[in-house]
């Protein structure tokens, strides 16, 4: 038989999960707002890809203190919310505990919930001194001010009060505790009969019920908006990375098509295929997040602000403006005002006057990045700031000829002498009669 509170459990639950499925229908919306690229190919590397960098978080270990914290509460947060599901039976029909009919198995279970429950309690309070007492640069950056710093804060916070309901609900269950299965840690938190009423005991463990898996609805819809987006989107980050070899760029079509024309002398440039009649010409480069494709917008969102990238990148070492880790933040942060503007007129993009290149991210600190794929080689999610870099750069200079004076002077040597010193072709060897 179905009570008041079945019912009420069953609205929150749909609303909860409707909400979440809301946002993931937007985020997908969101992300597909780029080109397309193809990234099917290699499966098997792909998929081994995914499995030793998202799942088991192989390039973590590279600091050992974070990785060792990190995978505490990766592993912990993810194994004790299977009991979700016992929560979520228990709402639906009025039962408690239904898998405590497992026996010696099921203690062994919450008692290993338990244990790993106090050991991301512990992980968090260190993560937390770490961001806000110790002196760590990648934590102390300016890109981070404001409402980033906030939002690991909040995280943390969300964490320790779900650890805290979930033992407090174990502690106060006199039905398990009379099991005496499983409550490792919880039986030295069990209420004594001379301070708690049957009653209060009775409350204090409906209480901690209801707030542990209400607690999980709202993280589960808070990670949209937050940096923790990456929890889920890490699996599918890792498998459609660029698997070629660090530092080749691609190449534009177009471009490729044109010198190839140029190099061979017997080409007829009018048997190339016909344009369209009226086609809107390509743009060449990035600069808005329309013109990135969908994975570097999948990049932007799974990005975590761990601060890896900037922290192991030469030009922000030598105080220059460049933050990889701010390139996927201006990214993201110009993605999601793109989809409030489609949200606000009916599935529709109007102009509004701004861009990702300028009002986002400056040429300062797209030409101080010297291309050295520090920042990809430390990701540890294999998300690409530089591609990013690189495909606004191209804009620069192909769209707006706005490249720094000196890149200017070495192109048009290129293109005037065939070589990017300020020599004719005729004096080229007019050193070796120096000797």
């Amino acid at each position: 038989m179905l009570y008041i509170d079945n019912i009420l459990f069953a609205i929150i639950l749909i609303a909860g999960i409707g909400f979440f499925a809301q946002n993931v229908k937007k985020l997908k919306r969101n992300i597909n707002l780029g080109r397309d690229v193809n990234r099917t190919d290699n499966s098997s590397a792909r998929w081994k890809n995914m499995t030793m960098i998202a799942l088991g978080q192989s390039k973590m270990v590279k600091r050992p203190i974070a990785a060792f914290l990190h995978l505490i509460v990766y592993v912990g947060f993810i194994i004790i919310n299977l009991e979700v599901l016992e929560i979520i039976i228990d709402g639906l029909f009025g039962t408690h505990r239904v898998f405590s009919k497992m026996g010696s198995f099921y203690g062994f279970l919450i008692g290993s919930f338990e244990v790993l429950a106090v050991l991301v309690l512990v992980a968090v309070a260190a993560f937390w001194i770490r961001r806000n007492v110790l002196s760590i640069g990648r934590f102390r950056s300016a890109d981070l001010n404001g409402a980033p710093k906030k939002d690991a804060n909040t995280i943390l916070y969300f964490e320790v009060v779900l650890m805290s309901l979930f033992l407090i609900m174990n502690a106060f269950d006199l039905h398990f505790q009379d099991m005496n299965s499983g409550n490792i840690i919880s039986q030295f938190l069990a209420p004594s009969p001379d301070t708690f009423s049957l009653e209060a005991v009775t409350i204090i463990e409906r209480t901690a019920w209801w707030l542990h898996i209400v607690g999980i609805l709202i993280f589960l819809n808070y990670l949209y908006y937050s940096k923790h987006l990456h929890i889920l989107l890490a699996f599918p980050n890792t498998y459609f990375a660029d698997l070629n070899a660090k530092g080749k760029f691609d190449n534009l079509e177009s471009v490729t098509k044109e010198v190839k024309l140029m190099m061979d002398p017997n080409a007829d440039p009018f048997a190339a295929q016909p344009v369209e009649e009226n086609a809107v010409p390509s743009k060449f480069g990035a600069s808005d997040v329309q013109d990135l494709n969908w994975v570097q917008l999948l990049n932007a969102y799974t990005c975590t602000e761990c601060g890896r990238c900037t922290s192991s990148c030469p030009a922000n070492q030598t105080g220059k403006k460049l933050s990889p880790r701010k390139i996927m933040m201006d990214t993201r942060d110009r993605l999601e005002e793109v989809g409030k503007n489609i949200d606000a007129n009916k599935g529709v993009f109007v102009p509004d006057g701004k861009s990702l290149l300028n009002d986002y991210i400056t040429t300062e600190e797209l030409w101080a990045c010297t291309s050295c794929n520090a920042c990809v080689e430390e990701c540890p999610v294999n998300i690409s700031p530089l591609s990013i870099i690189m495909d606004m750069r191209r804009y620069l200079v192909m769209e707006q000829s706005a490249a720094p004076q000196s890149l200017n002077a070495m192109m048009t040597n290129i293109e005037n002498n065939g070589a990017p010193w300020q020599y004719n072709q005729m004096d080229r060897l007019n050193w070796k009669d120096e000797n």
